[in-house]
């Protein structure tokens, strides 16, 4: 696996040498679109609203629109209002993890020890994982800032890029009709939740509907046709109390029950 990124950690005064790695590899179906007719590959042209006439890259330059008027910048600009392209990954705080809300998360990298960095990455990996804290600072990576946590898990560091508040939609925009359930609607409704409790492994959730989906694709490619699913008729009760009673009725699932 080939490093992304190397610089280093700076850990109070010390400096740690690290190489960071994708943590993640998206895996989604990649589909082309295609003439109906025959069938060939739709491409996309570059045309000009004025004049419905193709535009040649080098002709393209960004604008940003300003009260109705486009503003062009250039690379230059771009350049000068890049974050300082910096080598060094700061911590500038320790906090629990817990305090950083779920929302904020955004990519996440593994971090691996440098040539002469490893007794010091074991230290700080060491550190973070009995005390129970994560580093918060900042990052630069592909000409973008954000801000990072920096955790201890299963043994190595893993990086998360965060979001900045400005990018999380305010909650307040949101009105919701609060109603005070009632007292035995909400007994049953803890009960429900315990009888569902266990404890978190993603490995019991799969992407069924991509398996089913390239199932479908290579059938199709060999002139076979699969079975329509079969449809699922249920008719949930109309009263609350009832709902709660038919799902407290029902046997939970096996990997919920694990404790």
């Amino acid at each position: 696996m080939r490093s992304i990124w190397t610089g280093s950690i700076a850990f109070g005064l010390v400096n740690i040498p690290v190489k960071v790695f994708s943590a993640v590899n998206e895996r989604t179906l990649d589909f082309d679109m295609l003439d109906k007719k025959d069938h060939s590959a739709i491409k996309f042209k570059r045309v000009s609203e004025r004049t419905g006439k193709e535009v040649v890259w080098e002709n393209i330059v960004k604008g940003y629109d300003l009260n109705g008027k486009y503003v062009v910048l250039t690379d230059e600009d771009f350049e000068t209002a890049s974050p300082e392209k910096t080598k060094t990954i700061n911590m500038e705080a320790f906090v629990n993890a817990s305090e950083v809300d779920v929302i904020l998360f955004d990519s996440a990298y593994y971090l691996a020890p440098a040539k002469g960095g490893e007794r010091a990455f074991s230290l700080l990996e060491t550190a973070l994982d009995k005390s129970g804290k994560a580093g918060v600072g900042s990052f630069v990576l592909r000409n973008k800032e954000k801000p990072v946590l920096l955790r201890s898990a299963k043994g190595i560091l893993i990086l998360h890029t965060l979001r900045f508040l400005n990018e999380i939609r305010d909650p307040s925009e949101f009105s919701v009709k609060k109603i005070a359930p009632k007292r035995n609607e909400l007994s049953m409704a803890n009960s429900l939740i315990k009888s569902m409790s266990g404890k978190f492994n993603i490995a019991d959730y799969k992407d069924t509907y991509t398996a089913k989906l390239m199932k479908l694709i290579r059938s199709k490619a060999t002139g076979k046709k699969l079975p329509a699913p079969k449809a699922i008729s249920t008719k949930p009760a109309n009263d609350l109390i009832e709902q709660l009673q038919q799902s407290l009725a029902k046997p939970a699932k096996k990997s919920a029950r694990k404790k």
